[in-house]
């Protein structure tokens, strides 16, 4: 798809109903769309520009969340490098994996993921709700300081924890 989402004349080349299609996504919140009806995001990819930067295969791709990033290795078992931030202080975070194999472990080994699962809004695609609180947090500290703000509706992972979770919740997507 060369670093983009398939337009629907695009989707008509590999699926015979592509409104079918695009209902059975929307039914499970994998799709996002444009105003024009285009879509612009599948999940884990986005064309709108996020926080979460993917680079895969020579293209650069935002993703929809934190979790996403993580999940594109392990998806299509692929070497990835993530460009990201810390939510909080807006340190740089940058994960170098393969597969679901952190390769810099030791650069952003106190590095974590957050989930702030009081973001889901039913009224609304999880792109645009429960997506933008799923973030990295540069350390432990951080961490925990952003945890205890909200600690009933708030999570945090170790990267590899994250990995895993993005892992078992995607990849079965793909079969």
């Amino acid at each position: 798809t060369n670093g983009r989402i398939l337009t629907k004349e695009e989707m008509a080349l590999w699926v015979d109903d592509v409104s079918e299609a695009i209902n059975v996504l929307s039914q499970y919140d994998m799709v996002t769309f444009s105003e024009n009806g285009e879509p612009i995001g599948a999940y884990p990819f986005t064309m709108t520009e996020r926080v979460h930067e993917v680079h895969v295969n020579g293209h650069q791709i935002h993703a929809m969340c934190a979790l996403d990033a993580l999940a594109v290795g392990p998806m299509f078992k692929e070497t990835t490098q993530i460009r990201s931030q810390c939510a909080v202080t807006e340190t740089p975070v940058k994960i170098n994996m393969s597969g679901e194999t952190i390769l810099n472990l030791a650069e952003v080994q106190d590095a974590h993921f957050g989930i702030a699962w009081d973001a889901a809004n039913a009224a609304s695609c999880c792109a645009d709700s429960l997506c933008l609180e799923m973030i990295f947090l540069r350390d432990t500290e951080t961490a925990q300081k952003w945890l205890a703000d909200d600690s009933d509706g708030r999570e945090v992972f170790i990267l590899q924890e994250a990995v895993r979770f993005a892992s078992q919740f995607f990849v079965p997507l793909l079969s």
